[in-house]
C-alpha cells in the first residue's frame, strides 16, 4: 500500500518529465515518460528508489534493472551508463534519488555497532562492483513515505525533514544493502575515501601513486583492493569518470574543448582520442546526436542523474 501511496504523491507534484527538489536536502522526485536509451552517466553516492515503471543502469558490462521491488544503492561515486528504455506515456517512470550524506551515514553505522544494531547481511559486500540492489522492504516503503509526506508543509518539511532522512538512511543500513553501505561509509575504507577525492578532483591531476598514497598503500596493493571494489583498475576508473562526465557535459550544452579542460585533459587532441575510443564516436559527433532540447535535458537528468 505504501508503494503505492508513494506513486500518488509523485504524480500529484511532477506534471512534467524531469526532477524536482522535495525541500529536503539530497531529496528529489523524478518522472520520465519518453524513452532514453543507456547513456554515460555518473552515479554520486545515493539511493535510487523506483515506483513505478524500471529504469537500467549498466556497470563495467553488468546490466542492473530495478523497478519497485528493489532500490539501487550506489555509496561511492560511480561511472556508469543509465537510462529509461522502457519508460512510455502510457508507462511512465516515477522514482526518488536520495543523496547519501557520508558524515550521517558514517554516524549512524557507528551507533549502530555501539548499540548491537543488526546491519543488513544481504550479499551486497565492497565486491559487489560498486553498486547492489537492494529488497524494497517495509521498513524502507515506510521510512521513504513518511519523508515524501512532508512535502505537503514547508513547515513540517523545515523541523523533520533531516530526522525523516535519518530514518530512511537507517532502514537503508537495516536493509539487504546495509552490508555494503556499511564498508563504504566505514571511516577506515581507504577505497571509499580514494574515489570520493578523485570524484571531486576530476580537474585535477591524478596519478596512481598518489591514490595509493592517500589510502595509504602500495601501489600494488592498492591496485588489487581498488579493482576488488569498481570491477576497474584506477586508470580505468579515472578515465570512465572523466569522459562520462565530460560527455554529460556536452549534451548539456558546454563546448568540447570547455568539458576536456573541465574533467581534467590538458590536451583536446587527448581528449578526443580517448572519448573516440570510449563510445566510438568523436565528441562532435556526440555533441551533434546528444545536444538536447530543454525539454529532454529533463527527461535525461531523471534518466542520468537519478
Amino acid at each position: 500500500m505504501n508503494k503505492q501511496q508513494i506513486k500518488s504523491l509523485i504524480q500529484e507534484r511532477l506534471h512534467q518529465d524531469g526532477m524536482m527538489e522535495t525541500g529536503v536536502k539530497g531529496v528529489q522526485i523524478f518522472r520520465a515518460t519518453q524513452p532514453v536509451p543507456c547513456v554515460p552517466a555518473v552515479y554520486e553516492p545515493s539511493v535510487i528508489a523506483i515506483a513505478s515503471g524500471t529504469k537500467e543502469a549498466i556497470l563495467e558490462g553488468q546490466r542492473f534493472v530495478y523497478d519497485n521491488s528493489r532500490y539501487l544503492c550506489c555509496p561511492m561515486a560511480m561511472p556508469v551508463k543509465a537510462g529509461t528504455p522502457a519508460a512510455s506515456p502510457e508507462s511512465p517512470l516515477y522514482g526518488v534519488y536520495i543523496a547519501l550524506d557520508p558524515r550521517i551515514m558514517s554516524e549512524l553505522a557507528m551507533e549502530m555497532d555501539r548499540n548491537g544494531g543488526v546491519i543488513g547481511s544481504g550479499d551486497g559486500g565492497l565486491r559487489a562492483q560498486g553498486v547492489v540492489l537492494a529488497n524494497w522492504d517495509d521498513a524502507f516503503s515506510d521510512a521513504l513515505l513518511r519523508l515524501l509526506e512532508l512535502g505537503n508543509s514547508p513547515s513540517d518539511t523545515a523541523i523533520l525533514g533531516e530526522a525523516r532522512l535519518r530514518e530512511l538512511y537507517y532502514a537503508i543500513l537495516k536493509g539487504d544493502a546495509g552490508r555494503f553501505a556499511r564498508q563504504a561509509f566505514s571511516i577506515g575504507n581507504a577505497i571509499a575515501r580514494s574515489i570520493s577525492h578523485v570524484s571531486s578532483n576530476l580537474s585535477q591531476p591524478v596519478s596512481i601513486d598518489d591514490m595509493a598514497a592517500r589510502a595509504g598503500m602500495s601501489r600494488a596493493v592498492f591496485h588489487r583492493k581498488f579493482k576488488d571494489v569498481t570491477t576497474m583498475s584506477p586508470i580505468q576508473f579515472v578515465k570512465s569518470m572523466r569522459l562520462n562526465s565530460a560527455a554529460m557535459k556536452i549534451a548539456a550544452g558546454m563546448t568540447v574543448n570547455e568539458a576536456a579542460l573541465d574533467v581534467g585533459y590538458v590536451s583536446t587532441s587527448q581528449f578526443s582520442r580517448e572519448f573516440k575510443r570510449m563510445y566510438g564516436q568523436s565528441p562532435r559527433q556526440w555533441r551533434n546526436l546528444h545536444q538536447l532540447s530543454e525539454k529532454t535535458v529533463y527527461q535525461q537528468q531523471a534518466s542520468q542523474s537519478a
